[in-house]
């Protein structure tokens, strides 16, 4: 048990390695004892009260982390995870998707720029060469945290001054109310991937992390608006999908 572990803090040695035994210990801390989000102890004072090494303290909290159970803020700490966020496939914005959980969205802007389309958003947004699009990379929040990097791009003549806009709002109700364009139909394409250093930083994850990736080409009517590209940490997002042989596939 647990408790008897705590009482005797230093591991012994034996069949179960010692990082098996700190992972069950701190694995029973989050289910009794620590609510959604509680910061864990750091590493040194589990050193020191367990009587093991920073390796050891390590592995338990990388496996923890593997599982779902914790998750990392670099600079930070590490904290208990909450339960992931689910989402029905569906047309909406990240916004709308987030306030439909009970969750407060947030967005920063990392970046806003105008550039010449490259080959890729030229095939999905149906632009010749030459042509220019906004390219947007937002941090997309949810309750305070991090959950999603996004790269978007929007052709600059069919949004012109979309870069003044306030791009910490829902984009697609950008597009509705500044630009007449309602967002009514989208194709997506979703894979998996590891976290690089470039979205690590700012998803507050460590490199290597699993991320759930969407492509997206949404469009008004039968005008592509919008080619953009999501990465959501895998530990806080999950997707659900209704699959009925009554219904084309």
């Amino acid at each position: 048990m647990v408790t008897r572990l705590e009482n005797t803090p230093v591991l012994a040695g034996g069949a179960v390695p010692k990082h098996a035994q700190l992972r069950s210990i701190l694995l029973e801390r989050v289910e009794t004892s620590l609510a959604p989000h509680a910061a864990i102890p750091p590493e040194r004072k589990l050193m020191t009260k367990y009587g093991v090494s920073r390796s050891t303290v390590r592995e338990a909290i990388r496996q923890l982390v593997e599982e779902g159970v914790l998750y990392r803020i670099q600079g930070k700490g590490t904290f208990v995870a909450g339960e992931r966020v689910q989402s029905d496939l569906h047309l909406a914005s990240f916004t709308e998707d987030m306030r439909r959980r009970g969750l407060v969205p947030a967005t920063v802007v990392m970046a806003s720029t105008l550039i010449e389309a490259p080959l890729e958003v030229r095939a999905a947004l149906g632009l010749k060469v030459g042509a220019t699009v906004h390219q947007v990379d937002r941090l997309r929040l949810a309750g305070g945290i991090p959950m999603a990097f996004e790269r978007g791009y929007y052709a600059a003549a069919l949004l012109p001054g979309l870069g003044d806009q306030d791009l910490t709002r829902s984009l697609y109700a950008t597009f509705a109310t500044e630009y007449g364009l309602r967002i009514d139909h989208a194709e997506q394409t979703a894979w998996a991937e590891s976290a690089d250093a470039v979205l690590a930083g700012p998803l507050g994850i460590d490199v290597g992390v699993p991320l759930l990736v969407f492509r997206r080409t949404s469009s008004a009517g039968s005008t592509p608006v919008e080619y953009v590209t999501s990465w959501y940490r895998g530990d806080r997002y999950q997707i659900h999908m209704i699959l009925d042989l009554n219904h084309d596939l």
